[in-house]
């Protein structure tokens, strides 16, 4: 293995979609059984929206802002947690968003696709609990439509793909102004 970031497929977002449902139904049944609180659920989505922000920045492949991301998750959370825990399933989806759309997204087009992507799991999250009434089962639902993220047009490649030559024209460009003032600064 080459150690460069590979883009993510549908059958990998698939097999996470799996493995968040299932944490997610163990934690609810777990934290029910250690806390009988109201917390419960806000508690459950925090642990399932942490597994998934793990996911997603082991996926962006760069390093650069990774802690910050990790912190700014936890503080909202927290913050959520102790003033306002009814918010916090959308407030872990504004922040799942926020980290998709800055690591794994370029541009506002993608971004913007991204958090309709978003919506349309939220939706599909909503008509499972109401159907079945089971967390389990709206996770699943949830992060199955969010395995369609590499989908998007303009999703990010990687390194591989740009060294390849499969970026867009800009970077193209870039690759070349930069590659031409390297030769210029060699000439003497």
């Amino acid at each position: 293995m080459s150690g460069r970031p590979t883009r993510p497929t549908f059958l990998e977002g698939a097999a996470v979609a799996l493995a968040l449902s299932l944490a997610g139904g163990a934690a609810q049944v777990l934290l029910g059984v250690l806390l009988l609180s109201s917390r419960v659920l806000p508690l459950t989505v925090a642990l399932v929206g942490l597994g998934y922000l793990l996911y997603l920045l082991h996926r962006a492949g760069h390093r650069a802002g990774r802690v910050s991301a990790l912190l700014t998750w936890f503080i909202a959370t927290a913050g959520t947690l102790v003033i306002a825990p009814g918010l916090m399933p959308p407030a872990q989806l504004m922040l799942l968003w926020a980290v998709r759309a800055l690591y794994l997204q370029r541009g506002p087009l993608a971004a913007l696709a991204d958090l309709g992507l978003f919506g349309l799991g939220l939706g599909a999250a909503l008509w499972a609990a109401a159907a079945s009434g089971s967390l389990a089962l709206a996770l699943w639902c949830f992060f199955l439509v969010q395995a369609l993220f590499p989908s998007i047009p303009s999703a990010r490649r990687g390194r591989a793909d740009h060294a390849a030559g499969t970026g867009d024209r800009f970077e193209c460009a870039e690759r070349s102004a930069v590659a031409s003032l390297r030769r210029l600064a060699r000439t003497p």
